[in-house]
């Protein structure tokens, strides 16, 4: 990552760790569950371990899909739901689910899927970006983590949103994560179509035979 891509994303994980506080009201109860004081120290962790993935963070490349940034906007919005409204229902118990069970499990499905998604960052590392597009002397991935499925990031981001409101054992946060994965349904047709564009056959041969986010189901 260049410096300036660093300096970004640590204080995008600052701003929402940050957020995610406020919204749950009061530093000091935030931290007396274990769960959420791992949910903070694991966020430094994998940012720091971001540092050395060589994303080109949201770059153009050499082109890019128009759409991508649409999508990119309204995806922000949602994420920025998905940070206040659990930690918010949590500490006022607003449809909330009983028990520290859900914490614990979504603590590991935070963890599980944020390694997954940093793993595909790190495969790609310069080819990886928040916009769908060419990077240059760009080549088609196809092996390792994307032999059997096509998006690894993307299950590895749902799989980290859906621990992240388990976390604050939210209700509402899990039907927003609904919502999140209609946005990735629509981001996937528009960087397929744009990857056979580009590709070819090379890519339509790929996509036949791979599934997009659960190697055998989907």
């Amino acid at each position: 990552m260049s410096l300036r891509i660093i300096i970004i994303s640590t204080i995008s994980v600052i701003v929402q760790l940050a957020l995610t506080i406020l919204a749950w009201g009061d530093w000091a109860s935030f931290f007396a569950h274990p769960a959420r004081t791992w949910l903070v120290i694991g966020s430094f962790l994998l940012l720091i371990a971001a540092w050395f993935s060589g994303s080109s963070g949201i770059s153009g490349g050499e082109k890019h899909s128009t759409a991508s940034k649409t999508i990119l906007y309204a995806f922000g919005v949602l994420l920025v739901l998905l940070t206040l409204v659990p930690p918010y229902c949590d500490r006022r118990d607003i449809w909330v689910i009983d028990g520290d069970a859900a914490l614990y499990f979504g603590l590991f499905s935070f963890f599980a899927g944020s390694i997954l998604r940093l793993a595909a960052v790190f495969v790609l590392g310069r080819r990886f970006s928040g916009l769908v597009a060419i990077q240059p002397g760009h080549q088609l991935k196809t092996d390792g983590l994307y032999r059997y499925i096509r998006h690894p990031s993307y299950t590895g981001l749902i799989a980290s949103m859906i621990g992240y409101v388990l976390i604050f054992r939210s209700v509402i946060g899990l039907l927003l994560n609904i919502v999140l994965f209609l946005f990735l349904v629509s981001r996937m047709n528009d960087e397929e179509s744009f990857l056979e564009a580009h590709f070819g056959d090379e890519y339509r041969n790929y996509r036949l035979r791979t599934r997009r986010l659960v190697p055998f189901v989907y």
